[in-house]
């Protein structure tokens, strides 16, 4: 191995040190407590070396948003190829997203709360990003019914999820009744 490969996977073994620190911090204390000095203390690594990676807590969340949008499409994919019929993956895939919600909420809020610095349906979206929806609409767009283009009934299905999502985690909705919002959202919007 070189000496220019191995400082590449130092650098690279670092900056996943500063994400997965960053995000252990936020799931324990939200991400108001997640700030250079604090991260720089808990890695013991200068405040420089963290800038070095990251220009600061607004690239920090970004990272955390990709890697999270990469995890919540392996839930939703293995959900959803693990269930047998339309209905069921769309049911299946409902779950895992709201599990990943309540699982990981600090990773939620940075991909959806929080200005990680990251486009959102456009030319330049990451990968990660678009990954994730395209894990939503391989299953969603089957059911989206003659006439509806399945790209536009996958936002909309989404962004029930999300605000089912959001609306329990701020204690507005009952927890106990989860299964029957995904139910009734899948009766009445899915055509299955």
């Amino acid at each position: 191995m070189s000496v220019q490969e191995r400082k590449q996977r130092e650098r690279a073994e670092r900056e996943r040190l500063i994400v997965a620190t960053a995000r252990e911090l936020a799931e324990q204390q939200g991400w108001d407590a997640v700030t250079t000095r604090r991260l720089a203390e808990r890695i013991e690594y200068s405040q420089p070396v963290l800038y070095s990676h990251f220009r600061g807590k607004r690239e920090i969340i970004g990272a955390v948003a990709l890697e999270g949008a990469t995890e919540m499409a392996a839930a939703v994919r293995a959900a959803a190829t693990a269930a047998d019929g339309p209905r069921e993956r769309v049911t299946a895939l409902a779950h895992a997203y709201l599990d990943f919600a309540t699982r990981n909420p600090a990773v939620y809020d940075a991909l959806f709360q929080l200005d990680g610095g990251l486009a959102f349906a456009q030319e330049d979206t990451p990968e990660p990003l678009k990954d994730a929806f395209a894990a939503l609409l391989e299953s969603l767009g089957e059911v989206a019914g003659d006439g509806v283009h399945p790209g536009l009934f996958t936002e909309v299905f989404w962004a029930s999820l999300h605000g089912l999502a959001t609306l329990t985690r701020a204690g507005r909705l009952l927890p106990e009744d989860a299964a029957q919002r995904v139910e009734l959202l899948v009766d009445r919007l899915a055509v299955v």
